[in-house]
């Protein structure tokens, strides 16, 4: 049923409150505001709209994702109109609300680091590194305190943080 459909291998940590400033100098630096909704959707999938604002541009994405295990997962994503996400907007789950963040992207040693800033925490940030394959080494900035790997970790996942937020580990 999924076979046409990529698979998303990542890894997830929670880590200190970077230097910004350093970061923004690294390779491909970008800085977007996402706002990230869920909508109501069967059990084994979660299906989500986004609206991710750049400096130059919005772009409005729909991602539907089957978790396979805790580092991987079958995503069906596709980027939509502002008035197809305003209608999507309709069918949010009830008891979720929509994840603000700050999402600071950098290339390093040949990986995308994605690095999202939430307003609820002030200490610390989640990382993530999507990967090629589950063994693939990988490597974070010198400037990058990991405090801990929350791969897989139901409570740390976006879909989670719409119903409860979790408190900052820092």
């Amino acid at each position: 049923m999924m076979e046409n459909i990529p698979v998303e291998i990542e890894i997830k940590l929670v880590i200190e409150m970077p230097d910004f400033s350093v970061i923004s100098k690294m390779e491909s630096y970008t800085k977007s505001r996402i706002t990230q909704t869920y909508l109501s959707s069967p059990a084994h999938i979660t299906h989500r709209v986004r609206k991710r604002e750049y400096p130059d541009r919005v772009v409005y994405t729909e991602t539907k994702k089957v978790r396979i295990d805790k580092m991987s997962s079958y995503e069906d994503e596709r980027e939509i109109s502002a008035e197809e996400y305003s209608e999507l907007l309709l069918r949010q789950a009830p008891d979720t609300t929509p994840v603000e963040k700050t999402r600071h992207t950098v290339r390093y040693c040949g990986r995308t680091v994605e690095i999202d800033a939430y307003p609820a925490w002030k200490r610390s940030c989640i990382l993530e590194v999507e990967l090629p394959s589950r063994d693939t080494e990988y490597a974070l900035p010198e400037c990058i305190r990991v405090i801990r790997d929350v791969t897989g970790d139901k409570r740390y996942s976006n879909a989670a943080m719409s119903r409860a937020f979790p408190e900052e580990l820092v």
